[in-house]
């Protein structure tokens, strides 16, 4: 029989506080995204704003599945960001590299709420893979677009 989580108020619980950084993460994506999409620059800006901005709200949508959930089980969602690093480097390629290593802090994030519910809350469980599933196309797609062309091999190996 699965345990049942703890679901009174407090904030201070393993699933809320893996919750809340993945609010945190989620948020930071969305300050990341919209700053990236302001500083392309060059014959490609319309389509790669578009998708950097596509980003941004898609962190946002995460933000909130984060949020509801955090609610749900009586916690107190953040208000801080996850890490946010100024670069000041933004050419696409270390925008997509920069971008690559946010995504992979955040899967981790996921991977640890997973272990976290595991046998304890389907609503939970299902919620982590979805998210994990999400953010591995993400990687993948981050991966695609830093390959040269012609190249067949991926650029970031998942776990790395």
């Amino acid at each position: 029989m699965a345990k049942k989580l703890k679901t009174e108020d407090n904030t201070n619980t393993p699933v809320i506080k893996a919750l809340n950084s993945i609010l945190e993460m989620e948020l930071a994506g969305v300050v990341r995204y919209t700053h990236y999409a302001l500083m392309v620059f060059g014959y490609n800006r319309i389509p790669i704003v578009s998708w950097l901005r596509g980003q941004a709200t898609e962190s946002l949508d995460h933000a909130n599945k984060a949020g509801e959930l955090i609610t749900h089980l009586g916690g107190h969602p953040s208000l801080a960001l996850g890490p946010l690093l100024e670069t000041h480097k933004h050419d696409i390629g270390d925008i997509m590299r920069e971008s690559l290593e946010h995504e992979s802090a955040s899967l981790n994030c996921y991977h640890k709420l997973l272990k976290l519910v595991e046998g304890k809350s389907v609503m939970l469980e299902e919620y982590a893979r979805e998210m994990i599933y999400a953010e591995e196309m993400h990687i993948g797609e981050v991966d695609k677009m830093l390959r040269k062309p012609g190249e067949v091999g991926v650029f970031h190996k998942l776990g790395k």
